[in-house]
């Protein structure tokens, strides 16, 4: 009996190995120091990357290379200490012109460039390994509600004005919101036709001796709707935010009725990503009350006329806008900037969402030729004590982005026209799509594993895979001879293929990841053990070691197959029911299985035919 395999096969496990030393090769070459600037509204172009060429140069401060991205601008360095300096001026410099720039310390793979083209990057490192901040934030529920109450009083008046229904207030606070009327008959029309209209709300009626009133306040449903809808948001708007900060694999995910875990892997700026996550921004849309005249009267004197509230725009002027919203930003679902092919000006094309689109249109058709606002509002949390108790108190800041005219009405898509530039019209859009935080959250619970803890981390972790491979190579070639050393290979080629896949598919590594790979280590050798232990009871039976080396692949087979099949299903059911380390955990031994059997069978059986195969054997090395 002659025991070989096919060239194809040959071919097929060299294809196998040179992929998979090209994917697993990129975990080598480390990571670099770097700086990462953004902003928070416009794109990074060549002006920025030219500025901060010349503040590096001009303070003497080395760096590696400079690269500019879709959103930012990467900068190089060879140590930390350069990388802290290069930060430190390139902030002071940047945000003394605009405190939007954004700043950030982080680390960028070294991969070759030609690794990079082909998708050959590194695994990412968890927290637990690389260092980072983790933090737990809440999202302000009663903020949400009482937004939701403010967009629907607006709807309200609109609705009732339509019908004719005269009314003498409509006031919202954080629980509900409360109509007057002049009348008990005017107040039950109201209500015919309001519950009709808004089915999401519970009515109360109540009167005294002059007026008649309705309570409305949201339904449980609703109630709980509008609580989902704003975690949801908000943890899109997070992942955009994160990118700021270069975050190679952030975890961010819902926990419970209003927290969220946001895990930051590798950032070295833990105060920088306080900043950024923390900030609560959204957007509104109103209308301009008055022209310029009204504006500086208001600003000098201090006192808006009744129903106004008076902001600034970007460059400090006054404006007076009408403190009825039209929408708000949660109910933009898109934003494109052009140029309007009327006027041959830049223009920013919005597509809202079907409420959004039905209240624009109620408001503009009845606004044509005048402006509106676009009003940026940022929330900020700080805690200060107060009568000895320490108390959280916000703060807000809001700021006109835009004033535009309006052209005809408006509904689901419509233009933002009166922008100065192209570049300002791309600025606006940018804003628009990255969305805005439904409800303001506070950071409850903050911790930094620090790179040094992260460092320890894996010297232990890949000290603990040396040592346990290191033994099972000793263990196999003293035990098993020629057929341990081609074991040893197979072992090796394992670990290779384990670590390509998990970084073609970017997975990200963390101890429990470590600890599964130390267990396929032991796994893997298994498969040969049981094998090779055929082969010499094969032997001892009097078989030829050509029948023998057969026998035993093909009868240790079911084996390995019946061993590997349960532990892979034990590790589908631990990725399934499991959550963060122990789905890593789970993922790395699941792969570890299936490049195991690989391994262990084809490869070593390949090499063991190279070997003995077209040979005439009296002896096997076993």
């Amino acid at each position: 009996m002659v025991n070989q395999y096919s060239a194809w096969k040959y071919l097929l496990l060299a294809i196998i190995v040179f992929f998979g030393v090209i994917y697993a090769a990129p975990n080598l070459y480390g990571e670099d120091p770097a700086v990462q600037i953004s902003h928070r509204v416009n794109l990074i172009n060549e002006s920025e990357l030219s500025h901060v060429r010349d503040i590096l140069v001009a303070e003497g401060i080395k760096f590696r290379s400079i690269e500019l991205n879709v959103t930012n601008l990467r900068v190089r360095f060879d140590d930390e200490e350069e990388q802290l300096r290069a930060s430190s001026q390139i902030r002071r410099v940047l945000q003394n012109t605009d405190s939007r720039y954004s700043v950030a310390l982080n680390l960028a793979p070294a991969t070759p460039d030609w690794m990079a083209e082909l998708n050959a990057l590194p695994m990412y490192l968890g927290l637990d390994l690389r260092g980072g901040v983790h933090f737990l934030m809440e999202v302000d529920m009663d903020s949400a509600i009482e937004k939701s109450l403010q967009r629907s009083e607006s709807e309200i008046k609109s609705f009732m004005r339509s019908k004719k229904i005269r009314y003498k207030s409509v006031q919202s606070d954080m629980t509900m919101i409360n109509l007057r009327f002049a009348s008990l008959s005017v107040r039950d029309k109201a209500k015919l036709e309001i519950e009709n209209q808004f089915r999401d709300f519970v009515f109360v009626t109540r009167d005294d001796a002059s007026n008649g009133f309705i309570e409305m306040s949201l339904n449980p449903t609703a109630l709980q709707t509008e609580k989902k809808l704003a975690i949801e948001q908000n943890i899109s708007t997070l992942r955009n935010r994160v990118n700021e900060l270069g975050v190679a694999e952030p975890v961010i995910q819902r926990q419970g009725e209003d927290r969220v875990v946001v895990q930051l892997p590798g950032v070295q700026d833990t105060v920088r990503a306080k900043e950024i996550l923390g900030a609560t921004a959204t957007l509104e849309f109103r209308m301009v009350h008055g022209n310029f005249t009204d504006w500086t009267a208001a600003k000098d004197t201090g006192r808006a006329p009744i129903g106004t509230r008076l902001y600034e725009r970007t460059d400090k002027s006054p404006v007076l806008l009408k403190r009825s919203v039209i929408v708000t930003g949660d109910q933009i679902v898109g934003a494109a900037s052009g140029i309007d092919s009327r006027s041959s000006t830049p223009n920013v094309t919005i597509t809202m969402n079907a409420k959004g689109a039905d209240r624009m249109g109620d408001v503009t058709r009845d606004n044509i030729g005048n402006p509106m606002a676009v009003v940026f509002i940022e929330d900020k949390y700080e805690f200060r004590k107060v009568n000895g108790e320490e108390k959280r108190i916000k703060t807000t800041v809001s700021q006109v982005i835009n004033v535009a005219t309006i052209r005809s009405q408006l509904s689901k898509r419509f233009e933002i026209t009166g922008l100065d530039s192209t570049r300002e019209a791309r600025d606006l859009a940018l804003l628009l799509r990255a969305g805005a935080l439904r409800a303001p959250m506070l950071i409850v619970e903050e911790r930094t594993v620090g790179p040094s803890l992260g460092k320890e981390n894996i010297k232990k972790g890949f000290l603990s895979v040396i040592i346990g491979f290191a033994a099972v190579l000793l263990f196999m070639a003293i035990f098993y001879k020629v057929f341990g050393l081609v074991a040893n290979l197979a072992l090796t080629l394992n670990l290779v293929l384990l670590v390509a896949v998990l970084s073609l598919l970017q997975a990200t590594l963390t101890l429990p990841g470590i600890a599964g790979i130390v267990l396929t280590v032991g796994m893997a050798v298994d498969a040969n053990v049981l094998i090779f232990e055929r082969i010499k009871e094969e032997l001892r039976m009097g078989n030829s070691p050509q029948a023998s080396i057969f026998s035993g692949y093909e009868k240790a087979f079911g084996t390995i197959a019946d061993a590997n099949v349960t532990t892979l299903i034990a590790a589908v059911i631990l990725f399934g029911f499991g959550t963060g380390p122990i789905k890593g955990f789970a993922v790395t031994l699941s792969i570890g299985i299936l490049t195991s059997m690989l391994t262990a069978i084809f490869g070593t059986r390949a090499i063991i035919n190279l070997i003995y195969g077209r040979k005439a054997v009296t002896k096997l090395a076993i």
